[in-house]
């Protein structure tokens, strides 16, 4: 199961564009509302040095990264918590995520700290409405689409500024031109963002040297969660572990034997034993 990310802000401030930067898919974007009705959904994958440096060192057949789920939602507009806007429809597709990033646009005539106070008052009304706290209370990044020269912007935690533009502009280059312009993309920084505020780490397995394959895990796991993750039927047959953090792997260290109260650690690599 990957963990997935909303997409989420007002019509028109370059969702859909953030979501093809991510996901290199075809989407329909237009100075229009409700372009997107039903969501788009694309995996994306976590950008991991250490995954390359353990490939080196084993010499896999295969390397396997792990992935977030990203979903693009048609915008919500005011009173969307009353079905305006096709709104009940859109918020339903919020539920299921696991954390939500808000696209707001700042540049131009926009207002942020409006735009911001009416995504929070739909969400908080949608709960009131349920008798819950389900939509409002789900991890948020706020990613501020700005144009280059934009600075005068609200400081809000857990918040990010990418100028959309660029980025979709990056996405159509090929890797070689982007190496000769010297263009550096802030996606990466964003996905890690995401990774950070789930509380997200990541292990990884061998598979005796044919595969190495990176896996994402709640921080606090212990060692049976990650089994599980691998295969279900680990958790029942597990005896022991393996395991040696990445750096000690890269350094020519060796594994440890660890028990079933193992707390895994972000860069574990393990072997299970069953």
């Amino acid at each position: 199961m990957s963990f997935s990310v909303g997409i989420i802000g007002l019509p028109n401030v370059g969702k859909s564009t953030l979501f093809k930067a991510l996901t290199k898919k075809r989407v329909d974007i237009a100075d229009y509302p409700f372009t997107t009705i039903d969501p788009n959904i694309g995996m994306v994958t976590v950008p991991d040095k250490r995954l390359k440096q353990i490939a080196s060192i084993i010499q896999p057949k295969k390397t396997i990264e792990t992935v977030i789920k990203f979903v693009d939602i048609a915008g919500l507009v005011k009173g969307a918590h009353k079905g305006e806007g096709m709104g009940n429809q859109f918020l339903s597709h919020i539920r299921p995520c696991d954390a939500v990033i808000e696209v707001v646009k700042a540049f131009g005539d926009s207002n942020p700290e409006q735009d911001i106070e009416i995504i929070k008052n739909e969400l908080l009304m949608k709960d009131q409405e349920l008798e819950n706290n389900v939509l409002s209370s789900k991890p948020k990044i706020y990613l501020f689409n700005i144009k280059e020269d934009n600075t005068n912007l609200p400081e809000i935690e857990n918040s990010l500024a990418i100028d959309l533009k660029t980025e979709s502009e990056i996405n159509d280059l090929s890797p070689e031109e982007i190496e000769e312009l010297k263009i550096q993309s802030k996606l990466d920084e964003l996905i890690l963002a995401c990774y950070n505020i789930l509380d997200l780490i990541t292990f990884f397995t061998t598979t005796g040297g044919k595969e190495v394959r990176a896996w994402t895990i709640k921080k606090g796991s212990d060692v049976i969660a990650a089994a599980t993750k691998v295969h279900t039927d680990f958790a029942e047959k597990f005896i022991k572990a393996e395991v040696i953090s990445w750096q000690k792997l890269v350094e020519s260290g060796s594994h440890v034997i660890v028990g079933k109260e193992y707390i895994v650690q972000d860069g574990d690599i393990i072997e299970f034993k069953i």
